[in-house]
């Protein structure tokens, strides 16, 4: 450790490089990291802030819930089971202040179920009657306020928005929440139709099997449009980068072995062995790897401070532990490559034998 130190030192300017390169890299997983669960969180926060286990749903929608239509007699069963709560789901345009126009998604729920009655309210009051609706905090940084009107979808009357929800988007689209009563309304079908679905917080079990199927939570979210597709684009893209980050350290490693060769070769003439040698190298390689990592994430706070709200970031603690861990670790593998040259080193190449 010492010698590792020592010559990081005596080198300022080659190690700074190596180490800005890395942090580059490193800033750059972090960030993708983020927008990655981010975005997904952006597709998935309602239905995880519901503690969903399965979804009932038409089998016709193909696992889409927005897609789905559910007759009277299709849910009348599933809700039977006390743990079953019907939902309603429609893709709408919302209209306030005159010419403001935002795509949404208008959610109608049981008042009386626990869905509705556990939505985290971050300012106003719960509806008192359904011409009252709660809708997500991201329409306020937008210039939605309490006590505006909106129209949405077909729904001819306007509604009242009279409080602000937090973890309230579905498929990228802030949430509007009312009552199911108005949702065939918003969708424009007739109100032969009950609902998009039926949610529970456990298992549920469904009689009509030719018409009705049941999804898992995670089941469903790789149902929705573009889920899986930005999901996978953003493992690959992390994945790519990961590797480039293990070919850059041990191209960087290798280099600056051939050149410390003829020194190293003085130090195995002089008794050192040549496991002493390999510690120096990893110890080397985790010191670079845990600075530049350590200011990838520096840099990765400062970004997501000066980026505007809009940008879907969501940074997680468990995640971020885990890439910068696996990061350093990638390093100490790339490490290896050197390490073969140095186990290779005679001492008598140190006195020119």
């Amino acid at each position: 450790m010492f010698l590792a130190i020592n010559e990081m030192l005596k080198e300022k300017v080659r190690y700074t490089l190596v180490i800005a390169v890395i942090t580059l890299i490193s800033f750059l997983i972090f960030i993708l990291s983020a927008l990655a669960l981010g975005l997904s969180n952006e597709n998935t926060a309602a239905v995880n802030s519901w503690h969903t286990q399965s979804v009932a749903l038409n089998k016709d929608a193909d696992g889409n819930l927005s897609q789905s239509l559910m007759t009277q007699s299709m849910v009348t069963n599933l809700k039977k089971q006390s743990h079953a709560e019907t939902v309603g789901i429609a893709p709408a345009i919302i209209k306030y202040k005159q010419n403001h126009r935002d795509a949404a998604t208008y959610i109608g729920l049981d008042k009386s179920k626990t869905i509705y009655q556990t939505l985290k309210i971050v300012s106003g009051h719960q509806p008192t009657n359904q011409d009252e609706v709660l809708v997500s905090d991201k329409l306020k940084n937008k210039g939605l306020s309490l006590g505006d009107n909106i129209t949405i979808g077909m729904l001819p009357k306007k509604l009242v928005v009279v409080g602000f929800v937090k973890q309230a988007t579905y498929n990228m689209a802030p949430i509007v929440y009312g009552s199911l009563s108005n949702w065939s309304g918003v969708k424009g079908v007739s109100s032969h139709y009950a609902a998009s679905g039926v949610i529970s917080q456990k298992n549920i079990a469904i009689e009509d099997k030719e018409n009705v199927s049941v999804l898992t939570r995670q089941q469903l979210f790789n149902k929705m449009p573009g889920y899986t597709a930005q999901n996978s684009t953003f493992l690959f893209m992390i994945s790519f980068l990961i590797i480039i980050s293990i070919v850059v350290v041990a191209i960087f490693l290798y280099i600056l072995t051939i050149q410390k060769m003829p020194n190293l070769a003085v130090l195995r003439t002089q008794g050192i062995p040549s496991r002493y040698l390999i510690v120096n190298t990893l110890s080397e390689t985790t010191i670079i790897m845990t600075i530049a990592v350590s200011l990838g994430l520096v840099l990765c706070a400062i970004s997501s401070w000066l980026l505007p709200v809009a940008v879907p970031m969501y940074f997680d603690l468990y995640l971020i532990i885990s890439v910068a861990f696996g990061l350093i670790i990638t390093g100490i593998i790339a490490a290896l490559i050197p390490i073969r040259l140095i186990m290779k080193i005679e001492p008598k190449q140190g006195i020119g034998g």
